[in-house]
């Protein structure tokens, strides 16, 4: 189903470049040909392009993120085929961080002091 919906991305990215191509801001489709009274008019022309091109666009969005729930998980494959980034940063180990060197501490005293001697009784 992958596959389907890939392939119809390509044609909507195709389809969408044409589209963005084809318009002309000076006149729309009509404008290149060479007989004036076309079926389409210029004003009717431009309309439908420029409505094909929000339709393309919107379709290339929405089958983008259909693909998503198309796209194979890992829960049933071998492990060989997982991300080789994915297993080389889980093999990997953090180091320790550096310890930060300790500033040295002293021991501030106060002076000491001249006991006074006890008087004697």
């Amino acid at each position: 189903m992958l596959t389907v919906v890939l392939i119809l991305i390509v044609v909507a990215c195709l389809l969408l470049t044409l589209l963005v191509l084809i318009q002309n801001p000076k006149g729309g489709i009509a404008a290149n040909f060479v007989a004036p009274s076309q079926i389409v008019g210029v004003k009717r022309s431009t309309d439908l392009v420029e409505k094909a091109t929000w339709i393309m666009a919107i379709a290339l969005v929405s089958l983008s993120l259909l693909s998503n729930f198309f796209r194979p998980t890992t829960a049933g494959l071998d492990v060989s085929t997982e991300s080789r980034i994915k297993n080389s940063i889980e093999e990997q180990t953090v180091p320790a961080a550096p310890m930060a060197p300790q500033p040295a501490q002293t021991e501030q005293t106060a002076p000491a002091q001249e006991a006074a001697p006890a008087p004697a009784q």
